[in-house]
């Protein structure tokens, strides 16, 4: 005879980029292990792969694609798995900088959102009649090996993969179907004034976020913002 099949609680998550509506089931003891398995690996590289492969594993809907996720989107993703697979609540220490004093928070996932810049501007011009337009990093680059284990030009590279496409009047160059090199060279010849506001689009993109507020034991005022994964989980 044949062992039971689990019936498992499916959620619906909205990706905070397009308003989706997506549907998951938790995740389950044998993503744990595969989390588990990439933090005893000491690698950044292997947590953020593990990242991706447990929201990919746990996506229902079928025409679900990860790859087609920005990074603040799959990151939020798997904050609301985790909230409901293990735990809505995670325990988070700070050591204030002012006291020197370590104070203990408890953080509602629930409660961590996707802050968008108030203005942002994809469509960084060249001149009147040419220009680059420019996407938000994506969640491959969690499987970008080569990326991660940069040491130096982090910013730099992390333009060349940001490259949608460049265009001049009505022709439009598609990134993709260009080498590295190429665009890095188009990047070397960029005046500095339009490769400042390509930086700019870059550091102003959307973050998963969440503050903390409180009086540390001196009476002032302390506020703590968290936006990162590595912010609200201890990987090592």
């Amino acid at each position: 005879m044949s062992l039971p099949k689990i019936d498992y609680p499916i959620y619906t998550t909205e990706i905070p980029s397009t308003k989706q509506k997506v549907r998951f089931r938790p995740f389950l003891v044998k993503e744990e292990k595969l989390l588990l398995m990439a933090k005893e690996s000491d690698s950044p590289a292997d947590i953020l792969t593990t990242v991706k492969q447990i929201v990919n594993n746990c996506a229902i809907d079928p025409n679900f694609d990860v790859d087609k996720l920005a990074i603040f989107d799959l990151e939020l993703i798997f904050i609301k798995l985790r909230s409901f697979s293990v735990d809505n609540i995670i325990k988070v220490a700070y050591k204030d900088l002012e006291d020197e004093k370590i104070y203990d928070f408890e953080i509602k996932l629930d409660d961590v959102k996707v802050l968008f810049p108030e203005k942002t501007e994809k469509n960084i011009k060249i001149s009147d009649k040419s220009g680059i337009v420019m996407r938000y990093p994506s969640s491959t680059l969690y499987d970008d090996k080569e990326f991660l284990s940069l040491e130096k030009d982090y910013l730099f590279e992390l333009i060349l993969r940001c490259i949608e496409s460049i265009y001049l009047e009505d022709q439009v160059y598609d990134a993709k179907n260009y080498k590295r090199e190429e665009l890095a060279e188009f990047l070397e010849n960029l005046n500095i004034k339009t490769f400042d506001e390509i930086q700019k689009f870059l550091l102003d993109s959307p973050k998963i976020y969440h503050k903390i507020e409180y009086k540390n034991s001196l009476g002032n005022d302390r506020t703590i913002e968290y936006s990162s994964l590595n912010d609200f989980f201890m990987w090592r």
